[in-house]
């Protein structure tokens, strides 16, 4: 050692010069940080921002691998991190609609735990209205977007857009989406009127273009035909998702003098209007005529009879929404990832087997 307590190089000819330590190697991101622990990168910035979400052991062994390698966010990260805003856009196309008042609560619920403010923007569908809302995002007035329905908006920005879908999916892999496997539950729908012997089942489809409510068709056309039913196109109505949609399609169907025990309906409003339609012309729900809804909105409970209908995890969409925007504000070169959900079929009082044929 010298006077000054700094280590000189041992045995180094003509060189007096100070012998600097070696600097530990220092992973630059996430993605490393990942392959060297064996998780995913998405695990890897949920064990950084919600370690609560994230097991014990997983946690413990992403932390050693932090702390082994010294990891720090490069620069670039910093820096964008100080200038957040803390502020993001969630985008819906009607307020109205009760079923997106638990996707939106589950988004504030994650937000807020992260100190995050939502913006609430109803489009209407309008394609100005949704552009004049992300580029709040190009502005750096709001920090990303969660949309709720299948389009994605331009965003005149470098690099990954801060954008994920919730509900609704859209085809671009380059977008996050979680959803529900709206074949399959749709499916199941109609399986279950089948099961209880009903033949002559009615459809009440949602906007053809919304590519859940086209895979929500293809689910009770799969249904008919794994029975052995041809599909009768005069049994299909098409409706916008609203109440008054609903009643307009059973009077359409009663117009026609379309036999039919049983309608699915695209999703609870259409439904609830598909019952107040039968009512009107004195046929009962369920001894007459069953009826199945999509979603579960909380009003389905409260309805006479109460509604057979598919139920959505509608907090849990909003809650994964929320997180995946949060990992990808954390970390840019977080894979983009398509979660699909769960949904279950509730049965309630407004479906039985069809009325005896005399």
């Amino acid at each position: 050692m010298s006077g000054n307590g700094k280590r000189r190089k041992d045995g180094a000819a003509g060189d007096a010069g100070i012998d600097v330590a070696a600097q530990p190697v220092r992973v630059r991101t996430v993605k490393e940080i990942a392959a060297i622990a064996k998780v995913s990168v998405a695990t890897v910035s949920r064990a950084l921002q919600r370690p609560d979400i994230v097991s014990e052991e997983t946690r413990a062994r992403i932390h050693e691998v932090v702390k082994r390698l010294g990891y720090t966010p490069n620069a670039l990260a910093r820096n964008l991190r100080t200038a957040r805003t803390r502020l993001i856009v969630a985008l819906l196309p009607d307020i109205a609609n009760p079923f997106f008042s638990e996707v939106i609560r589950g988004i504030e619920q994650v937000a807020y735990e992260n100190g995050y403010s939502v913006l609430l923007g109803e489009t209407q569908s309008n394609l100005v209205r949704e552009q004049a809302y992300a580029d709040m995002v190009a502005a750096r007035q709001a920090d990303g977007i969660i949309t709720m329905f299948h389009r994605v908006p331009s965003i005149p920005m470098e690099g990954r857009l801060p954008i994920v879908n919730a509900c609704e999916y859209v085809k671009d892999s380059a977008i996050s989406s979680v959803y529900i496997d709206n074949v399959t539950a749709a499916t199941q729908a109609v399986d279950y009127l089948l099961a209880l012997g009903h033949r002559d089942i009615a459809f009440i489809a949602g906007p053809s273009t919304s590519p859940i409510c086209v895979d929500r068709e293809q689910g009770y056309q799969r249904a008919l035909q794994n029975a052995g039913l041809a599909v009768d196109p005069s049994l299909t109505a098409v409706g916008d998702f609203s109440i008054e949609a609903g009643e307009r399609a059973v009077e359409l169907f009663l117009a026609q003098g379309r036999s039919f025990s049983a309608i699915f309906c695209a999703n609870d409003e259409m439904a609830i209007g598909a019952m107040r339609a039968l009512l009107s012309r004195g046929l009962r729900v369920p001894h007459d005529v069953s009826v199945v809804g999509f979603d579960d909105i909380r009003f389905s409970r409260y309805t006479s009879p109460p509604l057979t209908t598919v139920a959505q995890p509608k907090n849990a969409l909003g809650r994964e929404a929320m997180t995946m925007l949060l990992e990808l504000l954390g970390d840019p070169e977080v894979p983009a990832r398509k979660r699909i959900l769960c949904a279950e079929l509730v049965v309630r009082g407004s479906t039985a087997p069809p009325p005896s044929r005399t």
